[in-house]
């Protein structure tokens, strides 16, 4: 689903309250199951974390890996 820069504009806009209250907080993302294998969810997943981490709201860590 393609949508349009406007349309992504008015969402942010709309968002931006919620942005600002998680700024500064950790946030944990779980990532597995059906999300892994079906690859039009696996790509919105990570659509959606590419836009957490433009915003600064995600920081990514491989500390788990230790």
């Amino acid at each position: 689903m393609e949508i349009a820069n406007h349309q992504k504009a008015e969402i942010l806009a709309r968002a931006l309250p919620y942005i600002q209250m998680y700024r500064k907080k950790v946030i944990v993302v779980k990532y597995g199951g059906n999300a892994m294998i079906n690859e039009e969810l696996k790509e919105t997943v990570m659509n959606d974390l590419v836009l957490l981490s433009t915003i600064c709201l995600l920081y990514t860590s491989d500390a788990a890996d230790d």
